[in-house]
C-alpha cells in the first residue's frame, strides 16, 4: 500500500482470538493500529514486532470515561482513526434464571455499551474528516437464540438494532457501518468467558444447546484477517455479513419460523388494531 492509502485502525479486543487474527492482518499490511485491551501488557507482541505501527492502549471496554480518553489519545498520536472494530466481548452461558444480576449487567456493559462508548468516540473526527468504517462484531447469535445464552443473544441483538440505525444516520457523512457474525470459530471466546451457576432445572436447555451446535465446523481464525481487510477495502460494505459456513441455513430457517408464526396470528393482530 502507498502512504496515502495507509489506514488507521482502533480494534478492541486485540490480544487474542479474532482479534489478535485481525490486528495481524491490519499491520501486516502497513496499516497503524490502535491496539487495546485491558491489559496492555499484553499487546507487548504486536509492539515488539511492528514497532511504531502500534499504539498499545489499555482500559476496560465498561468504563465510558477511559474509552473517550483512548480514542483521543489515539486520534492525537495517529492524526486520527479510519476503521474501528468493536470485537471485546465474552459469552455468558446460561439459562435466564441462573445468571446473577452482577452477569447480567456485565453481559450488557461489555457487548452492547462498551461499542456504544467506542462508537460514540469515534464519530466526531470521522465526521470531520468525511468519512470512515465502523465493524460491529456481532455473531450469528445476533440473528437467532438458542436455550441458555439469552443474555449473551440480548446484547448481540441490542447492538444489531443500533447499528442499523446508526448506519441509517451516519450515512451522509460517508460513514460506512458493517455487522460481523462470525458463527463458530476457536478463538478461546467460552472458555474464557464467565459461566453462570449450573441450576439442574435447566440441564435440558444446556444440553439443546450443545448438541445443537454439534454440527457445526469451526472455521478458521486466520482467514477472517483477510475478509476484514475485503470489507474495510469495499467501496460498498453490506450492513451484515456472516463469518463462516452454515449460517446461512440457520438464518433461513429463523426468518421462515418468525413470518409464519406473524401470518398465523394475524386475525388477533388485525382483532388488536379493531379491524
Amino acid at each position: 500500500m502507498t502512504e496515502h492509502d495507509t489506514r488507521t485502525w482502533f480494534l478492541t479486543g486485540a490480544s487474542r482470538g479474532l482479534g489478535a487474527a485481525w490486528a495481524q492482518a491490519v499491520l501486516e499490511r502497513g496499516d497503524r493500529l490502535a491496539a487495546t485491551a485491558r491489559d496492555a501488557a499484553s499487546l507487548k507482541p504486536l509492539v515488539d514486532k511492528y514497532g511504531d505501527q502500534v499504539l498499545p492502549l489499555g482500559f476496560d471496554v465498561k468504563d465510558a470515561t477511559a474509552v473517550r480518553e483512548a480514542v483521543a489519545t489515539a486520534e492525537a498520536h495517529f492524526g486520527g482513526v479510519d476503521v474501528l472494530v468493536n470485537n471485546a466481548g465474552h459469552m455468558l452461558i446460561g439459562a435466564v434464571e441462573e445468571v446473577t444480576d452482577e452477569q447480567a449487567r456485565a453481559q450488557m456493559d461489555t457487548n452492547y455499551f462498551g461499542p456504544l462508548w467506542t462508537t460514540r468516540a469515534v464519530l466526531p473526527g470521522m465526521r470531520a474528516r468525511g468519512g470512515g468504517r465502523i465493524l460491529q462484531v456481532s455473531s450469528l447469535g445476533g440473528v437467532v437464540a438458542y436455550p441458555a445464552l439469552g443474555l449473551y443473544h440480548a446484547s448481540k441483538w441490542a447492538l444489531e438494532a443500533i447499528s442499523q440505525s446508526l448506519a441509517a444516520e451516519v450515512a451522509p457523512y460517508n460513514i460506512k457501518v458493517t455487522l460481523i457474525e462470525p458463527i463458530v470459530f476457536p478463538s478461546g471466546l467460552m472458555s474464557s468467558s464467565p459461566q453462570a451457576r449450573e441450576d439442574a432445572a435447566y440441564a435440558h436447555a444446556r444440553q439443546a444447546l450443545f448438541s445443537g451446535a454439534a454440527h457445526i465446523v469451526p472455521g478458521d481464525v486466520t482467514a477472517t484477517g483477510r475478509a476484514v481487510l475485503e470489507l474495510v477495502d469495499a467501496e460498498e460494505p453490506p450492513l451484515r455479513v456472516l463469518f463462516g459456513v452454515g449460517g446461512l441455513d440457520e438464518v433461513r430457517a429463523e426468518y421462515a419460523h418468525r413470518l409464519e408464526g406473524w401470518e398465523k396470528w394475524d386475525d388477533v393482530s388485525r382483532m388488536a388494531h379493531g379491524s
